[in-house]
């Protein structure tokens, strides 16, 4: 049975006066009853709060909190940095910036060879109309701005629900060919993510510039929803207009907002191409692998806010891990073996995705495949809510929560018609400073700080108890084959670690060369000394290290996608809750959920990374 939302109750934690992360402040606030519907939807209807996220963050607690736990303790100990050393901080000797092209008329059609392409309901061909043969210029941004702050979704009034629809609406009377219709508006995503434009701008005109499983993640969509929010604001004569969130990540919103589906076709931001079992009063699933988990409604909740955990703290420590990759000029996304995603990118954005497109579906319309993914209103929603998990991140002020400051990630840039019909460019280096942009998100308490796992047993040594019987990583043949679940033994660096050696280096568990089949949904689970191999440990308890997941892309060339990628898990805070500090080596178990027939994996190691 599919969890759905009714009256229930999580506690949560009272804001007081001090900024959230003083120095002075160190305690978790006095704790009381946060209410949670677990037979309904959401009320859409609840007064919008006024007041943004940037003043302070809200720390609730969960039922999966200790009790007086201290902040510092929360934030200490987290898992680990990526690669050998942070990379993204320093520049690259030979990086030449990644840039969209100037004439895109060089635009391709996208998707040639998507797996189900005569099915493809919303075309294949993405590319923009082009009003004149001028270069794009750099785009600058208005001197200050009037603030606009995105309202969480559910809480978003009557009156601003009606503006809202009243924006889209406008959108889609505009003809087809113009830069800001509806489809024109759609056709952006499936361009850039889609194989539709290479890198010619950059000097390689035979290499595709692909978007995901790179640090251009982040930076492009807060662009992309950047102008799409002003060109709605432009249509309905507000310039305050502001997009709404879909609040995911906090209990009372994990559903999909009501305002997307009531009255059906006569609704502009109603799309018919969703999972009709996953509408209200069903729970959004954060780990969601393609079939719905028949978790209790509390069950699922508790195991979304430990899934946010682990990809905003635990798997996200530093600069590569949250935002992906480093992808440079001449860098091929296809053939990429040491690229990774960031962690949101990888779990709760591919799964919002994946749960909203429509399964009857070829191709899983919209949300559920690149190409299609803008058609859908829900699409710049659920991403107004990834990009405020970047704000998130930053804002938590921990070492290594920074934007890379290579000038490789700087300069890179993007082409989009503004809200005044001109193609400019823009640079990712003009995507750090929301308030320069002119937005902000309302605020909304934000459980999951405080949702740290539990371990579903606790055992020492289990690694040792397995040798003879499951093979260690240097006697393993690679790349090995997910068709299957994977058992390896798997060597750490070194054990009995301090508190002042956790404070200098992280542990990490990565796993590289992934490669995969790109017009498949993917996903492979990831356990660490989970003797029960992930069959009744689940997503909220400690030995669930994460998961590698991708949506399909469509490609041009061949008749399959290869793609390779990898993926980085935190070790520090897993091993403290299972109680396996001491341990010489870990059991790491791969567990193949959808799409992994043809997935292999090329590199298994641990590595202790320096803090910087």
């Amino acid at each position: 049975m599919m969890a759905s939302l009714s009256l229930s109750t999580l506690p949560t934690s009272t804001p007081t006066k001090k900024p959230l992360f003083s120095k002075t402040s160190s305690h978790v606030k006095q704790s009381h009853r946060f209410k949670v519907s677990c037979n309904s939807a959401a009320n859409n209807n609840e007064k919008t709060v006024k007041n943004s996220e940037t003043p302070k963050l809200i720390l609730p607690k969960t039922p999966l909190e200790m009790q007086n736990v201290d902040r510092r303790n929360l934030l200490l100990g987290l898992g680990g940095l990526y690669g050998a050393a942070n990379l993204t901080s320093i520049p690259s000797a030979f990086g030449t910036p990644i840039a969209a092209p100037d004439n895109i008329s060089d635009c391709v059609t996208a998707s040639s060879n998507l797996q189900n392409a005569n099915d493809a309901v919303r075309g294949l061909a993405c590319c923009p109309p082009v009003l004149s043969t001028d270069k794009p210029k750099d785009y600058v941004l208005p001197t200050n701005p009037v603030l606009r702050v995105r309202p969480a979704a559910q809480r978003a009034t009557d009156e601003y629900i009606v503006k809202y629809k009243a924006a889209i609406q406008a959108m889609k009377n505009l003809p087809d060919e113009h830069p800001h219709s509806w489809k024109q508006q759609a056709k952006i995503h499936c361009a850039y993510c889609n194989g539709g434009y290479n890198q010619e701008q950059s000097g390689f005109p035979d290499i595709q510039l692909q978007i995901h499983n790179t640090w251009l993640f982040f930076p492009f969509h807060r662009w992309y929803l950047y102008f799409y929010e002003r060109i709605l604001g432009k249509l309905i004569n507000d310039p305050t207009f502001a997009l709404p969130y879909w609040n995911w990540d906090n209990p009372t919103g994990m559903v999909l907002p009501a305002m997307f589906e009531t009255d059906g076709k006569r609704n502009p931001i109603f799309d018919p191409y969703r999972n009709a079992t996953h509408l209200p009063p069903a729970i959004f699933e954060v780990g969601y692998n393609g079939t719905d988990s028949g978790a209790t409604c509390i069950d699922q909740i508790s195991a979304n806010l430990s899934l946010m955990y682990k990809q905003m703290i635990t798997n996200a420590p530093d600069t590569t891990t949250f935002f992906g990759g480093e992808f440079v000029a001449g860098d091929d996304p296809l053939n990429k073996e040491f690229n990774v995603a960031g962690s949101i990118e990888a779990g709760v954005h591919t799964a919002a995705h994946r749960w909203v497109g429509d399964p009857r579906m070829a191709n899983s319309e919209d949300m559920g495949n690149f190409y299609s993914a803008g058609y859908d209103p829900l699409f710049y929603v659920h991403h107004a809510n990834v990009d405020r998990m970047w704000k998130i991140w930053k804002d938590l002020g921990i070492k290594g929560h920074t934007e890379p400051t290579s000038t490789d990630w700087l300069d890179a840039s993007y082409v989009f018609y503004d809200e005044n019909e001109e193609l400019v460019r823009v640079y990712n280096r003009d995507s750090v400073n929301m308030t320069a942009m002119g937005y902000d998100y309302e605020r909304s308490e934000i459980p999951w700080l405080h949702s740290r796992s539990v371990p579903h047993t606790k055992g020492a040594n289990v690694a040792a108890k397995l040798v003879g019987i499951v093979k260690k990583v240097e006697d393993v043949t690679f790349p090995l084959k997910l068709n299957e679940t994977v058992k390896v033994l798997v060597k750490r660096p070194t054990k009995k670690r301090n508190k002042k050696n956790k404070q200098e280096a992280n542990e990490m568990l990565f796993l590289n060369k992934i490669k995969f089949d790109g017009e498949e949904f993917v996903k492979f689970d990831v356990f660490v000394n989970d003797v029960d191999d992930g069959v009744e440990t689940t997503a909220a308890e400690s030995e669930f290290a994460g998961s590698f997941s991708q949506l399909p892309h469509g490609h041009k060339h061949g008749t399959k996608m290869s793609m390779t990628s990898g993926a980085a898990f935190g070790l520090t805070e897993l091993l403290e809750d299972i109680e396996a500090e001491d341990d010489d080596s870990i059991l790491v178990t791969l567990v193949p959920k959808i799409g992994c027939d043809d997935v292999t994996v090329g590199e298994i190691k641990i590595k202790l990374v320096p803090i910087v």
